[in-house]
């Protein structure tokens, strides 16, 4: 189901959680790109589930702070396009993203979300975890509520590079972040991800001019 947006301009949530600051740093460069087309990016950050306690102990915390306001169902409702980030765990999203999920059960009635577009970004400990795992663990998810899921491909030749470590694929942007996390983003990393963000505003745009052309 279409937002109620009449600007003729897409409404891009960006709505990302993360723990020590690698899904953050994509989530900087997906806005980026995403705002450079003149979309209305509307960044959100995902409720932290875990005591303060417990994050100490993670030696993470940051999460307890956010930058942009936390999301909500309505945050999705409203957008026409939804960009997703998150850390893998086990192959998947952490749980933090999942009570998110779990709480769309009213749009999903509603098929508030039907027809809408998606995409996803994440990180990974290593270079053979869930790129492209944690992208595809959530399609039930997208299949349910009726989101149509738009993969970046090979549209920015940097995805198929192989001359350094590095995040991507044509799920959509990614990075490795090693077991103890001490690695950040890549300028390759982040280049793809400011891709993505313009490459899926711009796909959007072209369906929320097409329902103005009436």
């Amino acid at each position: 189901m279409a937002s109620n947006n009449l600007s003729g301009k897409p409404i891009i949530a960006v709505i990302f959680y993360s723990t020590y600051g690698h899904i953050g740093a994509l989530a900087e460069s997906v806005i980026k790109g995403a705002e450079a087309t003149g979309a209305i990016v509307k960044p959100y950050f995902v409720q932290e589930t875990l005591p303060k306690e417990v994050l100490e102990k993670m030696y993470a915390g940051g999460s307890l702070t956010p930058k942009y306001p936390i999301a909500t169902p309505d945050a999705l409702k409203e957008a026409d396009g939804i960009i997703i980030g998150a850390p893998t765990r086990y192959g998947r999203v952490p749980a933090q993203v999942s009570a998110l999920f779990d709480a769309t059960g009213g749009l999903w009635a509603a098929g508030a979300l039907t027809g809408k577009f998606v995409s996803m970004f994440t990180s990974a400990a290593g270079q053979h975890s869930g790129h492209e795992s944690t992208v595809i663990t959530t399609f039930p998810f997208f299949a349910h509520h009726g989101l149509v899921y738009v993969p970046i491909g090979y549209s920015e030749p940097a995805v198929g590079g192989i001359d350094a470590v590095q995040g991507g694929s044509p799920y959509g942007a990614s990075t490795v972040a090693a077991g103890d996390g001490h690695l950040q983003p890549s300028a390759v990393d982040l280049k793809i991800a400011e891709h993505q963000g313009n490459y899926f505003s711009k796909f959007v745009a072209t369906f929320v001019r097409g329902k103005t052309v009436a």
